[in-house]
């Protein structure tokens, strides 16, 4: 995902066509090491072709995709554990904020 997300921002920056070398040059600049094999096959895989038309290409496969989730849990039957079960994290997770916010042990930031 790295190489991807380097070679759509050289594009979006101005380079129509990111080299290996570009791409590996982008990612140094972050610390990342880049393998070589990997951005090459990025790059045979992207030559020749707009990436503009790729990810509207992209955009429309991903519009068919369901990504709903939730007719699945209210059809199963059991729909009230899980919001009972979600409440009780939130509360615990309330309770140790709490405690957390009394670290300070009567010191002020400012005293």
């Amino acid at each position: 995902m790295r190489y991807i997300a380097a070679y759509l921002l050289l594009v979006i920056g101005g380079n129509s066509s990111p080299s290996a070398a570009d791409i590996t040059k982008l990612l140094g600049t972050v610390g990342v090491e880049a393998d070589e094999s990997r951005i090459e096959s990025l790059i045979s895989e992207l030559s020749g072709k707009d990436i503009n038309e790729l990810i509207s290409e992209g955009s429309s496969k991903l519009s068919s995709v369901p990504s709903g989730g939730g007719a699945v849990a209210a059809s199963s039957g059991g729909g009230g554990a899980a919001p009972a079960a979600a409440a009780e994290e939130k509360k615990e997770e309330k309770e140790e904020e709490k405690e957390e916010s009394d670290d300070d042990m009567g010191f002020g930031l400012f005293d």
